[in-house]
């Protein structure tokens, strides 16, 4: 199996020598990696790898040659979640019946029809069209499906057509120690650099002490404050919601951008900004910070990044009352205004493709509010925000 790993690697065209085999042949017979696949992972990647740009290679050839190495111990079984089979009331419906399927006329009307709903009906409902229910075309309920309606009940999104959700959700914190992936959104970020030396004199000048032993005939000794980025960032997470699927591609980034900045300040929100971010989103609904809070706090220096699918009901943006989880006074896109008008150094970062933001409206808009300074989430999108904010 060694042999062919190191066949695969040629194959791969990676410069793996079989001096640097032999060396992790060695190591093995040491006992230095035991019998984890973990320890041996990083261990052969230290003997066969000499150049970062080769890493992605290197995982991809590990991956195919050692994929079943640990079986599952024998005797081994696991238990079917209950959750699983409460969800074979779930109605799937085809593109066809979606399409029967009418929503009942705009955010007045659907509110305004809760609102009737919640006083007249006094038992659970299942598979209709009209009550609070489960796995039916109402716009009220869970498991079924509606061209636009309030979710009440359900976890997570299954077909995202839900305008509100009335439900209290958790979300978790993205993790800053990500490593996996982060090294090249670390190049991409670099370009927003602008060094300076400020705080304690530290770090030792060699040029100047130099030139002072010269002058005085004895070591002098000079010192100076540590050369830094000094470029200073907001930066906004989307959190939740449509948003699940690109957790580790956010995680990885507010790694490589916690790594890079000294100056770096985060919050998060949901969908739109609005009048409440936060910074723990176990204790958001407790332990918000007013966006006025952060628009009076941090000077018009700061450059904004803000991460999110930009994916919504166009409520949220446009309407007072409209935020998917809570009421929101003033439309989402006023509160967009007031940040563009203390930051006008700001960038939109979409996990999704850009060949399909033209088929979903709130990316349209909230493009139109970021004066089409959106970009893709990938390294060539990261490049080009990068130099938008650099100029």
């Amino acid at each position: 199996m060694f042999v062919d790993f190191f066949l695969e690697l040629k194959k791969a065209k990676l410069p793996v020598s079989l001096r640097e085999y032999l060396t992790l042949i060695e190591a093995m017979d040491t006992g230095l990696a035991d019998y984890s696949v973990d320890d041996f992972y990083y261990l052969s990647r230290s003997c066969l790898v000499k150049d970062e740009t080769n890493l992605d290679k290197f995982d991809r050839v590990f991956g195919k040659v050692f994929k079943a190495l640990e079986p599952p111990a024998e005797g081994e079984t696991h238990e079917v979640p209950e959750e699983w089979l409460r969800k074979l009331v779930e109605r799937t419906l085809s593109e066809e019946e979606k399409a029967q399927i009418q929503a009942l006329g705009g955010w007045d009307k659907l509110m305004e029809t809760l609102k009737k709903r919640l006083a007249e009906q006094k038992e659970r409902h299942q598979g209709g069209s009209k009550w609070i229910g489960t796995a039916g075309t109402s716009p009220f309920g869970a498991w079924g499906y509606n061209p636009e309606g309030v979710r009440i009940g359900q976890n997570q999104n299954r077909n995202f057509r839900a305008v509100k959700v009335w439900d209290r959700r958790e979300f978790k914190n993205l993790d800053s120690s990500v490593e996996l992936g982060t090294r090249n959104i670390k190049v991409a970020l670099r370009r927003l650099r602008r060094f300076a030396r400020q705080g304690a004199a530290t770090e030792l000048d060699l040029p100047e002490t130099i030139s002072a032993t010269a002058r005085r005939a004895y070591l002098d000794l000079r010192l100076r404050p540590e050369r830094h980025n000094a470029v200073k960032v907001l930066l906004f997470f989307d959190v939740g919601g449509s948003m699940d699927p690109y957790v580790q591609a956010c995680e990885e980034l507010f790694s490589a951008a916690r790594s890079e900045f000294k100056h770096l300040e985060y919050f998060y929100f949901h969908n739109c900004l609005y009048e409440r971010v936060w910074r723990d989103n176990g204790r958001r609904h407790d332990e918000g910070v007013a966006t006025w809070d952060v628009l009076h706090t941090y000077p018009h220096d700061y450059k904004v990044i803000f991460v999110g699918d930009a994916s919504m009901s166009p409520y949220e943006i446009m309407v007072p009352g409209g935020s998917v989880e809570h009421w929101n006074d003033e439309p989402g896109f006023h509160w967009m205004e007031r940040l563009l008008g203390v930051y006008p150094r700001a960038v939109w970062l979409n996990p999704t493709s850009e060949s399909w933001w033209t088929l979903t409206q709130s990316v349209q808009v909230m493009r139109q509010l970021m004066a089409n300074r959106m970009y893709p989430l990938t390294l060539d999108g990261l490049d080009r925000a990068m130099r938008e904010l650099s100029r």
